[in-house]
């Protein structure tokens, strides 16, 4: 009763944009559920005076049933697969990774945006978005100004990725009988899983091949997750050197940084999902057995972007935000670029 008084209002406002929104989707496959849904949510959320009361339910729809969305993926996937993607992914997810980095640091020289702002916006471009964002905001002490701004701006292309992603791969000529290249792409140049799902889904919508491009995606994309810990490891180290400085120079001390607190635990869930998977194939179990399981994943997704939709304030971005939109769109740029670019190196597409 409690967890419903706290966050029934928040999660009935999603579900009320969510099913609309599926079945939208259904009639118009091309632009598919989860980007009609995002952009409900946009909408709506710019017609409500106070969210106060539905925060709490938007907050546990974004990220624990996105959660959610992502673990029964894996009952759709088989292991073998899972490793084979992420060998041949890494690459890719390296040099994007490092690109978006890199271009973060240059933009915050040229620009002068504030240190922690340019950290997280680089940081969350290139590896989860906001999960990458949350992860390392506590590590370097960023506030919640800094925080709400990094993740408006990355949020912000999200959204723009997973509208405009399956056009752009349409126009570079991504094979439309195999989900493979576009999933990779999807997988390496989108930064949060919420977009990724996004795109994914819309261009198998688009093409008919149900969920072959949202299986590599995420599989791609969970792989580039793990990145969070050794980047923010070596972020939690350098904030220890400056808490050792402070300490001898002003007598201050920083909190304790704790594995437990980033680790991304639904990764583990989604690889156990697909251990089982593995499993009952290999014991003559039909694939079809685990349909039931990736259309609710499906409808979780479209559930989690009315709800990051309904998070989304461009008006407040557009206003607020110009230096921290401008490096954003200089990482976008640069991850896309390097993530096509290497698909091309390696013969990909």
């Amino acid at each position: 009763m409690n967890f419903m008084r706290k966050n029934g209002l928040g999660i009935l406002l999603s579900l009320a944009i969510a099913i609309p929104s599926w079945f939208l989707g259904k009639v118009f496959p091309i632009i598919g559920g989860a980007v009609i849904a995002i952009l409900a949510g946009m909408i709506i959320t710019l017609l409500i005076r106070d969210k106060s009361r539905f925060d709490s339910g938007i907050k546990f729809i974004s990220k624990k049933v996105l959660q959610w969305a992502v673990i029964l993926l894996g009952f759709g996937l088989n292991l073998n697969v899972v490793v084979t993607t992420g060998k041949q992914s890494l690459p890719i997810i390296v040099c994007t990774i490092s690109i978006s980095l890199l271009i973060a640091y240059v933009m915050h020289k040229v620009l002068h945006t504030p240190s922690k702002t340019s950290t997280l916006i680089g940081v969350g471009s290139s590896i989860c978005g906001g999960s990458a964002i949350a992860a390392t905001a506590p590590v370097i002490g960023a506030d919640d100004d800094e925080v709400a701004q990094s993740i408006s701006v990355i949020f912000f292309f999200n959204v723009l990725a997973a509208i405009f992603f399956p056009m752009l791969g349409q126009i570079m000529g991504f094979s439309t009988s195999s989900g493979e290249a576009f999933g990779i792409f999807a997988g390496t140049a989108v930064n949060d899983t919420s977009s990724v799902t996004a795109a994914a889904s819309t261009w198998d919508s688009m093409w008919g091949l149900g969920s072959a491009t949202l299986d590599k995606a995420v599989t791609v994309k969970l792989t580039r997750t793990l990145a969070i810990i050794p980047i923010t490891l070596v972020l939690a180290f350098i904030e220890s050197r400056k808490a050792k400085m402070a300490i001898h120079t002003e007598g201050t001390s920083k909190s304790v940084f704790h594995l437990k607190d980033i680790f991304p635990f639904f990764i583990l869930y989604f690889i156990a999902a697909s251990v089982i998977t593995t499993v009952a194939l290999n014991f003559g179990i039909s694939a079809s057995s685990f349909m039931p399981m990736k259309e609710l994943s499906k409808f979780f997704i479209v559930l989690a972007m009315a709800a990051i939709g309904l998070n989304s304030n461009i008006v407040k971005l557009i206003k607020t935000g110009g230096k921290p939109l401008l490096m954003g769109l200089c990482c976008w740029i640069g991850i896309t670029g390097v993530s096509l670019l290497m698909q091309h190196v390696m013969h990909l597409w």
